[in-house]
């Protein structure tokens, strides 16, 4: 049996999920197979950063999600019996939601935009050509079935049958500690409105509010470290600032991570994306939002590339850009693993430094955007720099909650100039507007200096600078359409 769609993807967790809505939405015949028989259950990645939640607005699931999950409004770190506690904006504040939620709600929307998942699926084979990706896929019963698309999106996790067919590298390396996790009800005194992290002499315990009335807690273990049901007591008792008790378990578990990235991430028309791409530490949270930034890369992109918006090359940035942010994201999150077992004297070292940034505000203005992942940049792919940028103006490459996108834009780059109306900045925007409907829409901000930012569809500055520059970022932008117009 031959099918043939658009774009394939492989994998229905929740980020396979998102790509298949994210495209649906945009009007693009997005399938998605699986080859397990049923959703996976359980809370697993729960923290889910502003980025991420914007992703959600765009599909229309966002209040629902705010339902069902638990809103944090701080970070605390308990160091050295003082609690220094860190007051999120709700551009930094994240959503605590169970995965098992995140896939209800992808898969209620993959439904209601005319999708579903094909289960009980699994890959065996891939080709590819100029034109299109062929797959081999075994049914349950064994019965061989055979699916075309134009394009492939792999989203099958961190054993990826599609990223071993593609030949792609899965390079890195185990990482040398074991964590805890354990879920239940918790009695004493503790902020249930924070993710609380107690760094204590004997090493690190998070304790983070799920719904419900229910808590996560995660720490660090030894080697070797025996996992009863009195574990998480334990880490709790000798890290905690006691009064503590953990009681009803609802999950109790050992567990280690990877720091791998796949080379390359893409290969011809096969992407990968989410755990299939990369694996990191999970200290921060930051697996199931770097899956879902990957789809938001992506999306806009060759959807725009399927409806002609777009030329195929602006496709060749994908593996540049998301690598770029898998790579900072291994590299922070290994930082922040490796916090969890330091030697007594690192410690000390660690907790006086901690204070002292918190004293100067530091700590306040670093330790939020980073987690929120609004520290994230790209290097210069689609528009190569073009000159120094101005204080005030957001680089290139960077991503900044202070310019955010307007919702009526769609998939086109949103121009902001500034200056005076009648402006040189003001003018060469409008005329570009004019000239690019299709890629790109203007907005001005009358005041200041004469200059613009030029947002990507994803949110990230494309290109930001004095007027007299705007023309280098109009030329790499219509280098973008499918033909000089």
């Amino acid at each position: 049996m031959n099918q043939r769609v658009k774009v394939l993807i492989v994998g229905a967790g929740p980020v396979g999920l998102m790509a298949a809505c994210e495209l649906r939405r945009r009007g693009v015949a997005a399938d998605i197979v699986d080859a397990a028989p049923e959703p996976g259950t359980g809370s697993r990645a729960i923290l889910l950063w502003p980025p991420s939640l914007e992703v959600y607005r765009d599909l229309g699931i966002l209040e629902e999600a705010r339902k069902r999950g638990v809103g944090v409004g701080a970070l605390s770190y308990h160091v050295g019996g003082a609690t220094l506690r860190l007051p999120l904006a709700p551009t930094m504040a994240p959503l605590i939601l169970p995965q098992q939620d995140t896939t209800e709600l992808l898969q209620d929307e993959l439904r209601r935009l005319g999708g579903d998942v094909r289960r009980g699926l699994r890959v065996v084979g891939l080709t590819q050509d100029q034109d299109s990706v062929t797959v081999t896929a075994r049914e349950v019963d064994g019965r061989e079935v055979t699916l075309e698309a134009e394009w492939l999106i792999a989203a099958d996790g961190f054993r990826s049958t599609v990223r071993d067919l593609i030949g792609a590298d899965f390079t890195g390396a185990p990482l040398p500690i074991t964590f805890l996790l354990a879920e239940g009800r918790m009695e004493g005194d503790y902020d249930a409105q924070a993710v609380n992290y107690y760094l204590g002499r004997a090493g690190v315990v998070l304790v983070a509010p799920l719904p419900g009335g229910r808590v996560r807690i995660s720490g660090a273990v030894p080697e070797g470290t025996e996992l009863t049901d009195e574990t998480g007591q334990r880490l709790l008792d000798e890290r905690g600032p006691g009064g503590l008790r953990l009681t009803d378990l609802t999950m109790n578990t050992l567990f280690t991570s990877h720091e791998r990235i796949a080379s390359p991430l893409r290969a011809g028309r096969c992407f990968l994306a989410g755990d299939a791409a990369h694996v990191h530490s999970v200290v921060g949270g930051q697996g199931l939002n770097l899956g879902f930034a990957d789809v938001r890369n992506l999306a806009w992109k060759l959807a725009g590339v399927l409806d002609g918006r777009y030329a195929p090359h602006i496709l060749d940035s994908y593996d540049v850009e998301r690598r770029a942010a898998a790579e900072q994201t291994v590299q922070a999150t290994g930082r922040m693993a490796r916090q969890a077992v330091l030697s007594p004297v690192a410690h000390r070292i660690r907790d006086l430094a901690m204070t002292l940034m918190h004293r100067t505000g530091v700590l306040g203005r670093r330790m939020p955007p980073l987690l929120s992942g609004w520290l994230i940049t790209y290097p210069d792919t689609l528009f190569p720099a073009a000159g120094k940028v101005p204080r005030g103006l957001p680089r290139p490459g960077t991503r900044r909650p202070k310019w955010p996108l307007e919702p009526d834009a769609g998939d086109r780059f949103q121009l902001v100039t500034t200056g005076p109306d009648g402006g040189l900045a003001g003018s060469q925007g409008a005329a570009l507007a004019a000239r690019l409907p299709e890629l790109v829409v203007h907005r001005h901000r009358a005041g200041g200096a004469d200059a613009f930012v030029l947002l990507r569809p994803d949110g990230f500055v494309g290109a930001s600078g004095p007027a007299i520059v705007l023309p280098h970022a109009a030329t790499a932008l219509e280098r973008l359409a499918p033909r000089t117009t």
